[in-house]
């Protein structure tokens, strides 16, 4: 059982990325995934969070408008797409994996409630 993040790298102020957390040994499907991060001297906070099987999608205030997250089940695959980055978006970005959510409870849960958690993806937003 694993899930991997993947996609960070360094990228211009206003410029894109797509981050993708990737399931092996479970069904995503079935999970409520949330995206998270952790700058440098900050604690972690939540961005993202889609709820399991065809359920909503939620976003941070400070992300609203940019970011959308969406799923591939044929890939076993949620993604987070993050559009106009901004030199604050810079962080270690990490997925995690939650069984039994109700949809509207998805974007309280904590990052110690997660089942499974990838190991982080390195964004840099910088000229």
């Amino acid at each position: 059982v694993q899930l991997q993040a993947s996609g960070g790298g360094l990228v211009q102020p206003g410029g894109s990325l797509r981050l993708s957390c990737a399931a092996s040994g479970f069904t995503l499907q079935y999970y409520a995934v949330g995206w998270f991060r952790q700058a440098p001297g900050k604690e972690r906070e939540g961005v993202s969070w889609i709820a399991s099987s065809d359920g909503p999608a939620y976003y941070a205030d400070s992300v609203k408008g940019r970011f959308t997250v969406s799923r591939d089940n044929a890939k076993n695959t949620v993604y987070l797409q993050m559009n106009s980055l901004k030199p604050e978006d810079t962080a270690v970005y990490y997925c995690a994996a939650h069984y039994g959510a109700a949809w509207s409870q998805v974007r309280y849960l904590k990052y110690d409630e997660y089942n499974y958690w990838g190991q982080g993806t390195l964004v840099t937003v910088s000229s």
